[in-house]
């Protein structure tokens, strides 16, 4: 009996371990939460206030406006945040590890890297949303980012070893979660520069 209880303690320790390595470090958690409140609050800081002139405003009749900027940042939110969900509703795939070419700190320098420009899906166009303006598209960008962040903060899964390979790269749940926060930087950086242009509508 004695030997019995033994292994069990033992048993329970080594499933405690395994369960503790695989769930995110604290200072993976730390970094993912700063950096979803920072680049939430980057976004409405970079909105305030503007009117409806601004937010329409575009700096050539192929670019983006501030409020296609918006839609598109909460369009993706929502969409990118879809793909980890569903990637955690799967097996573990810890032996794809292998395909993914980024470290956490390349991929979110890649991501919010400006001076390299790429089309979106289409799914993600602002003229494919379903948000009317910006300020409904920023409602549901801050209800899905809180969401999120909410995640982060009390997720037990096994981040790490859910990895997504996909035609825009191989990235595991975690890093999904940074590319989503360094996206959303990425197009207030755009929006930045609309403000910026010469022709920009002054209040």
């Amino acid at each position: 009996m004695k030997t019995i209880r033994v292994m069990i303690i033992i048993l329970s320790l080594i499933a405690y371990k395994s369960n503790a390595q695989t769930q995110l470090t604290s200072a993976e958690r730390d970094y993912a939460l700063e950096s979803l409140n920072e680049t939430e609050a980057g976004v409405f800081s970079a909105v305030k206030n503007l009117n409806e002139a601004q937010l329409k405003f575009k700096p050539a009749a192929d670019k983006w406006s501030i409020e296609e900027c918006i839609k598109h940042i909460a369009t993706a939110e929502k969409t990118l945040w879809a793909m980890v969900d569903e990637s955690l509703k799967k097996p573990a795939n810890p032996e794809k590890r292998s395909e993914i070419k980024f470290s956490d700190a390349d991929l979110v320098k890649a991501v919010e890297d400006r001076s390299h420009k790429s089309k979106t899906f289409a799914a993600l166009e602002p003229a494919n949303s379903n948000y009317p303006n910006a300020a409904d598209a920023l409602a549901d960008f801050k209800q899905n980012r809180e969401k999120l962040i909410a995640f982060v903060k009390n997720t037990q899964d096994d981040l790490r070893n859910h990895v997504s390979v996909l035609p825009i790269g191989t990235y595991d749940a975690y890093q999904f979660i940074l590319l989503i926060s360094a996206h959303s930087n990425r197009h207030t950086q755009q929006i930045d520069e609309i403000m910026a242009n010469p022709g920009f509508p002054k209040k």
